[in-house]
């Protein structure tokens, strides 16, 4: 079986053929693991859809004979906490799905026939929060009734709905290149071009939810620490560029925790390996979350992490994302994360060397706040507060030469 291939500037996509089982049926299968969060399926069901799905542990290249294997049905010794996970009546490791990207998370378990009453997408996930308490992934097959225009033509069902979810995402990803690179506006709502996120990706910021922000002043220790960060990060040149925009209190598991949990995904770190990753995960029907991003450097050293969110193949294009440094001190005995974060937009000349690069949203406070919306989402946040510190950055340009504004305030967040 040969499978498509379509290249998008540059990055080509693997779309392959699955195999479908019965007139009235189809059945998908899908390698689920602890990375990415949550596996974007690609299905939509429809009221009265029933949706049949079996899991069993995908086959281990391991030779850690003593590390625990994750079993879909969740591990029950009792040996592990399971209050901070996503499910938390369920073990860990457990399969668990949702049927919406900002559903609450239900049980799978090794199987399970769910019952649709609305309008889904279903999205699978493991039971896993922080350090994993087991290893491995799982292969799941999905049983879902086919649409009649398909029963007609039963090899064409993955190909078709793949290919409906690529379409999807090829045009949001020419859409936002459009708007960044010419201002042409978004599509109508009803135009066939018309497309939303399957992931949980805000790119609109009315669409964020509003920050619960906290009056409580803060502490004259910590307004001490950040009075004395550095406003901006820098390139390998020296160059100043995007500003620090937010800090997140809290040790690194729980920092971690927090972003898999809000759906961001942590950058691959070079790009021989995120050709490989693309292409291995498209092959088995994944999307490719991981796009690199350039190297920065705060405290005299590159970022600690880089972290992502963007829909699928629309990520060459559009991403949210920003880069933390852990920062030289502590507060209150709690490790401090200091954070850039920008929205990429489309593409424009790198004014150091004529390259291409990514162009930015230059009013850099929509993604300060949309980095905010997201763990608010995810419920990892004790408190969010703004502070302004001396010497405010408010119009700058960033390393590659794009302009930028703000109100200067950096969001400090409470993780719980």
């Amino acid at each position: 079986m040969h499978p498509s291939v379509l290249f998008l500037l540059g990055l080509a996509v693997v779309v392959p053929v699955q195999a479908q089982s019965g007139s009235n049926s189809r059945e998908l299968t899908f390698q689920v693991s602890a990375s990415p969060a949550w596996t974007d399926t690609g299905l939509n069901l429809q009221p009265g859809d029933t949706v049949t799905i079996a899991a069993v542990p995908a086959p281990s290249a391991s030779s850690d004979s003593v590390a625990k294997r994750c079993d879909p049905a969740g591990l029950s010794d009792g040996s592990t906490n399971t209050s901070g996970l996503p499910v938390p009546e369920a073990g860990p490791g457990a399969l668990i799905a949702k049927l919406q990207s900002d559903a609450s998370p239900i049980l799978v378990g090794a199987r399970r026939e769910l019952h649709v009453d609305k309008p889904s997408h279903l999205f699978l996930g493991m039971n896993l929060s922080g350090t994993p308490a087991c290893q491995g992934g799982y292969e799941v097959k999905a049983q879902t009734p086919s649409p009649a225009s398909e029963a007609a033509n039963p090899s064409s069902t993955q190909q078709t709905t793949r290919g409906a979810q690529l379409k999807s995402q090829l045009a949001t990803a020419a859409q936002v290149f459009m708007s960044g690179q010419f201002g042409i506006s978004k599509p109508a709502a009803n135009s066939e071009t018309a497309t939303s996120a399957t992931g949980s990706t805000a790119t609109d910021a009315s669409a964020a939810p509003t920050l619960h922000i906290s009056e409580v002043p803060l502490d004259a220790g910590l307004r001490k620490h950040l009075d004395s960060l550095p406003r901006r990060v820098n390139d390998q040149f020296s160059n100043l560029g995007d500003m620090v925009n937010f800090v997140l209190i809290g040790p690194q598991q729980d920092v971690q925790s927090a972003l898999a949990a809000a759906d961001w995904h942590v950058a691959d770190t070079n790009n021989t390996r995120a050709v490989l990753n693309a292409v291995l995960q498209t092959y088995d029907s994944k999307d490719y979350l991981a796009m690199p991003m350039s190297t920065l450097f705060l405290f005299g050293r590159k970022q600690d992490y880089g972290y992502e969110m963007a829909e699928p193949i629309a990520m060459v294009a559009s991403r949210h994302h920003f880069r933390i440094w852990k920062a030289p001190f502590t507060w209150n005995g709690q490790e401090v994360w200091c954070g850039a974060g920008t929205h990429d937009i489309g593409f424009a000349k790198d004014k150091r060397n004529d390259n291409v690069t990514h162009k930015i949203d230059p009013a850099v406070d929509g993604e300060r706040d949309n980095i905010g919306a997201s763990l608010q989402k995810s419920n990892k946040v004790k408190t969010f507060s703004y502070y302004l510190p001396p010497n405010p950055v408010q119009e700058a340009k960033n390393a590659t030469g794009d302009g930028y504004h703000s109100d200067g305030r950096l969001l400090v967040i409470f993780l719980q």
